[in-house]
């Protein structure tokens, strides 16, 4: 879904040392008074660089502690305000604990900083996407896509923002390319499948729902439509078949509102072919 940039630097961590002070007199006698102690330095823990709190940024990204992430790119932004990447990466914390609006906020700086900052705007579309502001999302994917045209998540989310807007066949369109560039990619053949499905070729969305099972034989969204396109052919055993399985995923996964969706959509279909 979204990239993580991360700055790849050797830090260097400076030691403190403390020199040892020989007070030497061959000429003292022994009657003098022992001279007082020299304090020693204390050695302090250095305060780290906006650098060394940028890379436990990412290193609590990679580890899956987002909030941990966010305060070590708040940190590394207080001490430089001028680092796109901290704000893409703090941005890319939200975006993942779905606090979408803060997630604006910093891909908002992180393009202010670096306007040619491509995930940036696609990330941002996607946060757009979320809040179901879909023609932001629709103009952050396009920008995106001029800057980084050969990135095929780009397509999917304006895709999905132009099928909410009712373009249903632009939004194949772009579904087509992320396939052309990802032949592999699961999600771009079930949301072609449902654009398909909204233009009232079944036929097309199974065979992408076939696909995306095929890619992926633990979708549970794919096996649900899936279950109800076939329902409209009349295939009802294997429909039947499908929203079993869906029901069945949804449960291990522990989706269990889903879960019971489809067991109800089960039953409605089975309850209007009586």
């Amino acid at each position: 879904m979204m990239n993580i940039k991360k700055l790849y630097t050797v830090l260097l961590t400076a030691s403190l040392l403390s020199g040892v002070n020989l007070l030497t007199n061959a000429n003292m006698s022994l009657s003098q008074e022992t001279p007082e102690a020299i304090p020693q330095e204390t050695e302090e823990t250095p305060a780290l660089t906006a650098i060394e709190w940028y890379n436990q940024g990412v290193d609590e990204i990679e580890a899956g502690n987002y909030q941990a992430a966010i305060k070590a790119f708040s940190e590394s932004i207080q001490l430089d305000n001028t680092d796109a990447d901290a704000y893409y990466n703090r941005g890319y914390s939200h975006l993942v604990l779905e606090q979408f609006q803060a997630a604006i906020n910093d891909y908002d700086k992180a393009i202010e900083l670096n306007p040619e900052f491509a995930y940036a705007y696609g990330n941002r579309c996607y946060a757009y996407y979320q809040l179901e502001n879909h023609k932001n999302a629709l103009s952050d994917c396009s920008e995106a896509i001029s800057l980084e045209p050969n990135y095929p998540d780009f397509y999917i989310y304006r895709g999905n923002a132009k099928d909410d807007l009712e373009m249903h066949q632009a939004a194949i369109v772009d579904y087509n390319q992320a396939i052309e560039l990802n032949g592999n990619n699961a999600q771009a053949y079930y949301n072609r499948g449902l654009a398909h499905n909204r233009l009232g070729k079944s036929l097309k969305a199974v065979d992408d729902y076939n696909k995306a099972i095929e890619l992926n034989p633990n979708f549970a969204d794919a096996y649900h439509n899936r279950g109800v396109t076939l329902f409209k052919l009349e295939e009802i055993s294997k429909a039947i078949a499908d929203l079993e399985k869906a029901a069945n995923l949804f449960e291990s996964q522990g989706k269990s509102n889903h879960a019971q969706k489809s067991l109800n959509t089960l039953k409605t279909l089975q309850d209007s072919n009586q």
